[in-house]
């Protein structure tokens, strides 16, 4: 049983930063793992992915602020969110697949989400 277990979100003001932190456990092989976010309303969207072969992959809006990282030995998925935005609120999830992360319908491990505030 794969489990993804969030971390560290929180309120911080605009231009601050934010780590956030997920921990897998149980046994599966994941092609890829990544954040997604989840503003009320909107659909989820990707931030970030990272996949197996070490590649990575963000939003537009995340490029040159966010940083996707990932230590395996400690099965441990790490976003980096600096110069933050209002509009950057929004639940954020941590998420894995074993075979596509290009669409939230085809990602199988979802945690249950944290909350990321941005006050201006």
């Amino acid at each position: 049983q794969v489990q993804l277990v969030e971390s560290g979100g929180g309120k911080v003001q605009a231009g601050g930063s934010v780590r956030l932190s997920c921990t897998a456990s149980g046994s599966a092989y994941f092609y890829c793992m990544g954040w997604f976010r989840q503003a009320p309303g909107p659909e989820r969207e990707e931030v970030a992915i990272i996949y197996s072969d070490g590649r990575t992959s963000y939003a537009d809006s995340a490029k040159g602020r966010f940083t996707i990282s990932q230590d395996t030995a400690k099965n441990t998925l790490v976003l980096e969110m600096n110069s933050l935005k209002p509009e950057d609120t929004a639940s954020y999830y941590c998420a894995a697949s074993s075979t596509s992360c290009l669409r939230p319908a085809a990602i199988k491990y979802w945690g249950k989400g944290i909350l990321v505030t941005i006050s201006s």
